[in-house]
Parts: C-alpha cells; sequence; structure tokens
C-alpha cells in the first residue's frame, strides 16, 4: 500500500464531497484514539473549514490528555482547524437521574447512551456551522465485528476511513505524523470509565480480527488460537449486523395495501 496515494485519495474524495453538498467543511469528534486522529488530519488537509470537538463524559485522564495533545498539534498546524471542548458530563448526568434503574444497571446500555449524545452534539454544532460529520469507524469496527454504537458514533454523514483496516489506519497515520502518543496508545472506544481496550472488549486484537475477516477456509488446519479468534468474530458479526445492514422496511404487498402513489 502506497500510504501517502491513500491519504491523498481520501483528502481529494473529502474534498469533493464537500463541494458537492455546499458545506464549508467538516465536524469531527475527538477521542484520543488513532481512528478520530488520523480521520481529523485527513479532513485537515482539505483545506476545507474543519471543527474539532472534544465532549469528554467522566473520560480517564489519559484519553483526555490525548485527545487534547492532538487537537493541539493539528491546530499548530493548520489554519482551517479549530477546536471546542464541550464537558457533557453534566448533561449525561441529568439523562441517569431520568432513567429507571434497570437501564442504569445495564453498563452496556449507559455506555451506548454516551456515544449518543456524543453524536446529537456533533450534530447540532454541524448544522448549526454548516458542516459534515465525518465518521471514525475502520473496516474492521464497520463492516467486520460491528464494533461501534448505532445512532452514536455510527451515526455519521461520510466514512472516509471505513475501507482502511485497522493496522492500515496505523500505518497511514505514522506516515501523516499523527502524534506518538496516540500511535502508542491501545486502541479503546473511551465509553467505559475503567478504560477498558477493545481488545479487553472483543478478546481478540485487531490484526488478529483482520485475519478472521479475511479467512475463507473451513477450519480444519486451524490451530487453537486462530480457531477461538474466527468464534470471536463469527459471534460478533453476526449479533451486530443489523448495524450494518439498512434499516428493514415491512413492504406491504399490494393485495393487502392497494395500489400507492
Amino acid at each position: 500500500m502506497d500510504k501517502q496515494k491513500v491519504a491523498d485519495y481520501i483528502v481529494h474524495w473529502l474534498q469533493d464531497y464537500a463541494n458537492g453538498a455546499g458545506v464549508k467543511g467538516y465536524i469531527v469528534g475527538i477521542s484520543g484514539g488513532i481512528d478520530s486522529a488520523l480521520t481529523s488530519t485527513l479532513c485537515a488537509l482539505t483545506e476545507l473549514d474543519v471543527l474539532l470537538v472534544s465532549m469528554p463524559i467522566r473520560q480517564t485522564k489519559a484519553e483526555y490528555t490525548r485527545a487534547m495533545e492532538h487537537i493541539k498539534d493539528l491546530e499548530s498546524k493548520f489554519d482551517n482547524v479549530r477546536s471546542i471542548d464541550i464537558e457533557l458530563t453534566e448533561s449525561f448526568e441529568a439523562i441517569e437521574k431520568a432513567l429507571p434503574q434497570h437501564v442504569l444497571d445495564n453498563f452496556l446500555a449507559m455506555a451506548n447512551t454516551r456515544a449518543r449524545l456524543r453524536m446529537t452534539t456533533l450534530y447540532a454544532l454541524g448544522q448549526a456551522d454548516g458542516l459534515l460529520v465525518a465518521g471514525t469507524g475502520n473496516k474492521v469496527e464497520d463492516f467486520g465485528v460491528g464494533f461501534f454504537t448505532k445512532y452514536g458514533d455510527g451515526g455519521v454523514d461520510v466514512s472516509p476511513i471505513a475501507d482502511l483496516l485497522k493496522t492500515e489506519v496505523f500505518d497511514i497515520a505514522r506516515e501523516l505524523g499523527v502524534v506518538d502518543s496516540i500511535l502508542e496508545a491501545k486502541p479503546t472506544d473511551g465509553l467505559w470509565e475503567d478504560g477498558r481496550s477493545d481488545e479487553d472488549q472483543i478478546g481478540a486484537t485487531y490484526p488478529e480480527l483482520e485475519w478472521a475477516m479475511g479467512y475463507e477456509g473451513d477450519g480444519s488446519e486451524l490451530d487453537k488460537r486462530h480457531l477461538e479468534v474466527l468464534e470471536i468474530y463469527n459471534k460478533f458479526h453476526r449479533a451486530n449486523l443489523h448495524k450494518m445492514k439498512p434499516i428493514p422496511v415491512c413492504e406491504i404487498p399490494t393485495d393487502i395495501k392497494g395500489s400507492s402513489l
């Protein structure tokens, strides 16, 4: 892979899409992770208006520090980049107060609520400023294991890095000079107060998941670990297919509904 050529292609794609949509540029949520770092760097290279948004909700210090370091780095390199830091902890706590206890006890439900609150914030800012929401999902997350929140970080206008594997995201980010603290950090979705990594949640590394995503054999030649990874991948893929497919529409037969305009 020619990393610079791929980066240039994505940048030109983003420029063309924004111009065709008649918008000023892009808005990106910055988490302190590699995917948002690469996406925001590619958006910055378009020379269009780019708004970076940090939205901490009981964030770990390490995640927040990385996010701020990346934002400061991009702002120092690009005149078209600006940022805003919106503390959403109080807003999240207001939602908690309105929900019944059994929802609060469901840690995954509340983690996903964080992502959906951030999505709402991005769209409010983006609409007010004439910007499109740039998604930060990569190919493994978006089309392999479905490791994203439906109508959370999955609620976006464009997906500039969704055809890149996670390892390719790291390679291009390194080529474009993303700060070392992000390049060296374990990938995490930032939705858990204990700072657990993606690998902690999934049970497999991204290189392992990439292997499973491309595997086409019957499994007869695989060792124990590869079989485990394949089982993990297939389990997540099956469970999260509803995120990857279009919303099902109940199409009513004409003989029942009658003709429609």
